[in-house]
């Protein structure tokens, strides 16, 4: 026979979360964006919740091992995962992913959005969108674009950006990570890559990238000096971000307590520079808004992964 929870069984669980320490999953190795940005959201949300929250890397098929593990944890809040868009866009191409995105997960808190930087080899023929839109429709076939592989984020912005455009010709190269994919453009083997800014303004700042343009819809802080790719293709604009989720069924009232600390933390000038250092600017949402983002997001990346034949690795 099924237990239903009483109105006070749930009150008293969520008066007293968190009783003892919280794990915080991040799916991919030590040092990337989501590990930086949990480990910050950990330690201040820790503080307000008045509970220990540690770091759990667990790298492992694109982030796909972490994020299964965390799907089929007890949902008690006390084990979430620390995700980026690429959880969506990984949803949209596998077909048989070990846990359900929608049912199997319950979006918690957006912590974070950012822009692309869209950068072109050193020697590319054009320094804004619009030139580099017109030099690829020039010489249809003839340039390539690297990614950090198969259905990655990075091929979905470029993808996107092809689709809207309508007739730009460009070769998909897939790396197996950024560091390959920054060196064959740096190397003229690819010509454009589009990617996180710290993952290319390094390289712009000492020469050996250029970048053309970014893409959000409007100018953004993260590059206040670059052009948003829209000025060239009206209506571009391509973001990831990066959040925190639960398991599915874990009691809303434990979800509404986390959301709220993390929102908290995230009205902060001091959290906000810190994200904005690195590429990111702070997205406080509730429960709702970020559960439409999640859903909204999945149905969209496989209709452009159908349209323009994104597949998985």
């Amino acid at each position: 026979m099924m237990t239903i929870a009483t109105t006070s069984s749930v009150a008293f669980a969520t008066d007293s979360y968190p009783s003892k320490t919280i794990t915080v999953v991040v799916p991919y190795p030590p040092g990337g964006s989501n590990d930086v940005f949990a480990r910050i959201m950990a330690k201040e949300m820790g503080t307000l919740l008045k509970q220990s929250i540690i770091i759990d890397n667990r790298p492992g098929a694109s982030g796909t091992t972490g994020t299964a593990g965390v799907a089929r944890s007890a949902p008690d809040g006390y084990t979430l995962v620390a995700v980026s868009s690429s959880m969506t866009t990984n949803a949209a191409v596998q077909p048989r992913l070990p846990f359900d995105p929608i049912k199997g997960l319950a979006p918690v808190a957006m912590f974070a959005e950012g822009p692309f930087i869209v950068a072109v080899n050193k020697d590319f023929p054009a320094k804004t969108p619009k030139e580099l839109v017109a030099a690829i429709r020039a010489k249809p076939g003839t340039y390539n674009y690297a990614s950090s592989g198969p259905g990655s984020v990075n091929q979905f912005g470029t993808e996107l950006l092809k689709a809207q455009a309508g007739d730009l010709a460009i070769t998909h190269v897939p790396y197996r990570g950024m560091g390959p994919a920054v060196t064959d453009l740096i190397g003229n083997q690819t010509q454009l890559l589009m990617s996180s800014g710290p993952s290319l303004l390094p390289m712009v700042r000492n020469g050996k990238l250029r970048a053309i343009g970014i893409t959000s819809e409007k100018p953004s802080p993260i590059a206040p000096d670059l052009t948003p790719m829209a000025t060239a293709v009206p209506g571009y604009s391509f973001s990831l971000w990066w959040g925190l989720l639960a398991p599915g069924g874990t009691p809303a009232p434990v979800i509404q307590k986390l959301n709220t600390a993390a929102n908290t933390v995230l009205a902060r000038p001091d959290i906000q520079a810190l994200f904005l250092k690195e590429g990111a600017e702070v997205k406080p949402m509730s429960v709702e808004q970020f559960t439409e983002v999640v859903s909204k997001d999945i149905a969209r990346w496989k209709v452009l992964a159908k349209k323009q034949n994104i597949l998985p690795e």
